[in-house]
């Protein structure tokens, strides 16, 4: 049966970043996408001009209504919206026994623009003691306080390295058993970079819903990602999206 993964995360309207990048991913790698739509966004390459957040109840319903027909094998989380929904969320899949969580800690898009405030990333506590796994970049790292303070948590945490300087990007993934994996590539040089957070953590949760080891996971993903940043096509004025591979990647 194809993998099914749930994602609950904001829509663009530029169609580079958020649902719609998570969709392209998770389809191109070979799983069968499904949502809860948590905001509405009018955003372009250039930035973010209006956030309108899905009411909490609306967006448990998209969740139950997908649970209670087609299931899931693994969940991606994005963009949550307020802090009320990261509660709700957190509510109701701490109920789901075995199934990986991935939580893409979103605060700010790449144009800069804000995506959550105060009392949202101060609710994301609630989200990282029930996922598998957490991938922050940098910036969004210090801001949840530091590794140590994620790991704390009981989650697995991937550091993200594109928010660092020089032509070596280095990610690290350390795992709950305190077990690290890191991998190094050379810089892609490119401005169309917008929903590669996105894609990464939706990339990793299609690979766990098809049973694959975390590091194994997260290794295609990062593949798929590099993929998808050298075949950009050039859209737009600002930071335009990713290329849209659509063969899946081995480990």
């Amino acid at each position: 049966m194809i993998a099914r993964v749930l994602i609950i995360a904001g829509s663009d309207s530029g169609g580079g970043a958020g649902i719609q990048a998570d969709i392209k991913a998770v389809s191109a790698l070979g799983g069968h996408a499904m949502t809860a739509i948590t905001a509405i966004t009018a955003q372009n390459t250039c930035g973010v001009s209006g956030v309108h957040p899905v009411p909490t109840d609306m967006v448990i319903a998209q969740i139950d209504a997908v649970l209670s027909d087609i299931g899931t094998d693994a969940v991606k989380i994005g963009m949550i919206g307020s802090a009320e929904t990261a509660h709700a969320v957190a509510d109701r899949l701490e109920g789901l026994s075995g199934i990986p969580i991935v939580f893409d800690p979103v605060m700010v898009a790449t144009s800069g623009s804000a995506l959550a405030d105060e009392a949202t990333v101060a609710a994301f506590g609630r989200l990282m003691r029930i996922v598998t796994l957490t991938t922050p970049n940098l910036p969004e790292l210090a801001a949840l306080g530091g590794e140590s303070a994620v790991l704390a948590y009981g989650c697995a945490l991937l550091v993200k390295g594109g928010h660092g300087a020089g032509d070596l990007l280095t990610d690290r993934l350390i795992e709950a058993d305190g077990t690290e994996t890191i991998w190094q590539d050379a810089r892609i040089d490119t401005p169309h970079t917008h929903g590669t957070g996105c894609t990464l953590a939706s990339a990793i949760a299609a690979g766990l819903a098809q049973g694959m080891r975390l590091p194994d996971a997260v290794s295609r993903a990062r593949m798929y990602v590099r993929a998808a940043l050298s075949c950009a096509p050039g859209l737009g004025q600002g930071h335009g999206p990713m290329g849209f591979p659509v063969v899946p990647f081995s480990a």
